[in-house]
This record gives structure tokens, C-alpha cells and sequence, in this order.
């Protein structure tokens, strides 16, 4: 059987279960566990599963958003490890972007440098960088999404084109090689890429969760951005194949 039957024979499978196990693929497919895990990670890459501990589960849908409550429980301490390492790059009178989300509000926590101007669309981090007497904070206007607490829309968008900064701080709720960044909701997707477009540096922030999933809205390619900051549970794996296509992760 090639690959490419095998895969299809795969998410055949998963679409009848929800849920499978590497064993029980190994029996059906008549492959070796280390043939198995090998396509169950290149599926995960283009988004059609999650890998678990000994299996796979069904993709999630690409239109599926968790509000800001759901996902400040998510993955706490490597969003705080994300945001340290993320602070560190910003450097004495930077002017930086923070986009909207829990990864970049670690990043506002974290910020040591001096005399820098912070653009952002997050009332969040707007209030969390008020506490900061080094930081000039400059808020855009627009529609607020109850969500994620961000502002969109035209009028942000026009805002965020009048200005150019050297660094750009971006979230993603799904990242793959394929389809590079991507985010459930159109109008985030379109305020992110704007953010990008001002940077002369664009760096994404994203949890390994991230990884391997596709989301309905597409922010940026891969080969548009200067580095994914991530945390260390990502799978070594996944890295060596991000970086063999020239993507730069710091983690």
C-alpha cells in the first residue's frame, strides 16, 4: 500500500471512530508503530488530526473559537514562557505591535526594556501596560469582539496602516506548513495581517498546541514572518520539519 492510501485509509478510519489507536492502526494497515506514527505526524502537519498520547482524534473544525476565558486555561506556563522569551527580543526605544490574546498579554507582563511604544488592539493589554511607566501605550479604535476582547475592523485597520514599527508580536490559533497562520474569525485574520504588513520584524507567538491545525482564515504564510516563538513541549519533530522549510523556531 503507498502513502498516500494509507493516509487516506487513516482519516477513513478516524471518521467512523472519532478516536484511534496506533495499535489498532498497525493491526488494520498491516504497517510497522514507527510507519504509523510517521503519517500520523504528516497528518497532523496539514491539519486533518491531533496527535494524542498513543492515537489520533478527529481535526478540530476550522471555524471553532474558544472564548478568552477558555483560553486563559489553557497551557499557562508555557504561555508565560512564551511571553518572557518574547520580551527579551524587545529592546530599549523599540516601537512594537501586540496583537490581541493571552500568549502576547504574557508578552506585555514580561516587557523590561525602556522608553518603547506599544501599538495594540487588546483593551487587556492596553490595561496591563499602563502599569508600566516605560511603555507609551497607543490603542486603536474600532469594533470590540466580546471573544477575545480585541478591536477590529476597517477602522483599525486603516490605524494600524499608518504606522510602521520594528517589531510585530502575533497570535495564531492554528499553525501548519501548508497553510502557514490562520484564526476562526475573518476580521482578526485581516487586523493581524495588517500588523504584520507594518513590522520591519514579525514574530509569531503560539503555544505547541498550535501546531498541526488549520483554522478557517488565513493571516500570514510562513515565509512572511522572521521566527515562531514557542514553548518547549513542542515535538522535535515538528521543528526539524518547520526548519528543514526555513522557518525559524525559537524555543
Amino acid at each position: 500500500m503507498f502513502a498516500e492510501e494509507r493516509k487516506s485509509k487513516i482519516l477513513e478510519i478516524l471518521e467512523g471512530k472519532n478516536r484511534v489507536t496506533v495499535n489498532e492502526l498497525t493491526e488494520s494497515l498491516n504497517v510497522s508503530e514507527s510507519t504509523i506514527r510517521r503519517d500520523l505526524q504528516e497528518l497532523e502537519l496539514t491539519g486533518l488530526l491531533k496527535r494524542t498520547h498513543g492515537g489520533a482524534v478527529k481535526g478540530e473544525h476550522t471555524g471553532f473559537e474558544p472564548t478568552m476565558a477558555e483560553k486563559e486555561e489553557e497551557n499557562i506556563d508555557e504561555k508565560k514562557y512564551i511571553g518572557e522569551k518574547a520580551a527579551a527580543l524587545i529592546e530599549d526605544h523599540d516601537t512594537i505591535i501586540l496583537d490581541a490574546g493571552t500568549t502576547t498579554l504574557e508578552i506585555a507582563k514580561h516587557i523590561k526594556a525602556k522608553n518603547i511604544t506599544v501599538l495594540t488592539n487588546s483593551m487587556l493589554i492596553a490595561l496591563e501596560l499602563s502599569k508600566n511607566k516605560d511603555v507609551e501605550i497607543v490603542v486603536t479604535g474600532g469594533n470590540t469582539r466580546k471573544e477575545t476582547l480585541s478591536i477590529v475592523g476597517p477602522l483599525t485597520d486603516m490605524m494600524i496602516r499608518n504606522f510602521r514599527v520594528d517589531k510585530a508580536f502575533i497570535g495564531a490559533n492554528a499553525i501548519t506548513l501548508k497553510d502557514g497562520c490562520t484564526t476562526p474569525n475573518i476580521q482578526e485574520a485581516h487586523t493581524k495581517k495588517m500588523m504584520t504588513l507594518s513590522a520591519k520584524e514579525v514574530y509569531v507567538v503560539a503555544d505547541h498546541s498550535k501546531f498541526g491545525k488549520v483554522s478557517f482564515a488565513s493571516i500570514v504564510k510562513l515565509d512572511e514572518i522572521d521566527a515562531i516563538i514557542t514553548d518547549a513541549q513542542i515535538d522535535r519533530q515538528v521543528v526539524d520539519r518547520f526548519r528543514q522549510e526555513g522557518v525559524d523556531i525559537l524555543y
